[in-house]
């Protein structure tokens, strides 16, 4: 049984309806990117109180719920056309803007789905979040492919984030569904005038029937505080 924020799937089809409508019209001259499309999503998520539900009866009933919430609606337009404003005069400097949808180059067949990788990167002095740097994420020694280009390995670092970096593995070809197996990851940093150890941790999975490239905030693999000290 999975918990699920409801909120989630309805704020994505309110963007997606944006942004398909300005495809076809370009009124407004913002970006209709797939990497923009998910930074709007997760402004507006920020922004609304989740839903949470745990069978797929109660998620039924709050859909219905929240379509019937007319207003509510009307409020998270307002929320997504503020982000998008936003998001389109400050583009991800990474992102290929000219993509309108992000494409996934998945394996074929029974895959390894990886979970969202996050975490958070400090000074370990005044224990402020790290603005400047690079997080790197590896398998076996090398660096690990994203599902798609708009996601950054390595992670830069920027005020904005907050020390926060993410990654989203590509799913790795497995021989059957039902397949366990380990995998030793690595992050690896690089912050000038700083220094702190690698972080070594290890993901155990199971391949499911195919590869996925539904990005959600439930599948997270939380990685513990890392702490960085000034170079004596």
């Amino acid at each position: 049984m999975e918990i699920r924020n409801v909120m989630e799937d309805a704020v994505m089809a309110l963007v997606d309806e944006l942004f398909d409508a300005e495809e076809r019209d370009s009124r407004l001259g913002f970006c209709t990117c797939g990497q923009c499309r998910l930074d709007v999503a997760c402004y507006v998520l920020n922004r609304v109180k989740p839903e949470y539900v745990v069978s797929s009866r109660g998620l039924a009933y709050s859909e219905r719920d929240f379509l019937e919430k007319v207003q509510r609606r009307a409020d998270i337009i307002a929320i997504a056309k503020e982000g998008w404003a936003r998001v389109s005069h400050q583009p991800r400097l990474t992102a290929n803007h000219g993509l309108s949808r992000i494409v996934h180059d998945l394996p074929e067949g029974p895959a390894f789905n990886f979970p969202t990788v996050m975490g958070r990167a400090f000074n370990g002095l005044n224990f402020e979040p790290l603005a400047l740097g690079s997080i790197e994420l590896l398998l076996e020694g090398a660096r690990v492919p994203m599902v798609d280009t708009n996601w950054q390995n390595p992670f830069v670092l920027a005020q904005a984030t907050a020390g926060t970096f993410i990654f989203w593995p590509k799913p790795v070809a497995a021989n059957v569904a039902g397949e366990e197996r380990r995998f030793s990851l690595e992050l690896r940093a690089e912050v000038p005038g700083f220094e702190g150890p690698s972080h070594f941790f290890e993901l155990e999975l199971v391949a499911e029937r195919s590869a996925k490239d539904e990005f959600s905030l439930q599948r997270v693999h939380k990685i513990q505080d890392l702490y960085f000290f000034p170079k004596s």
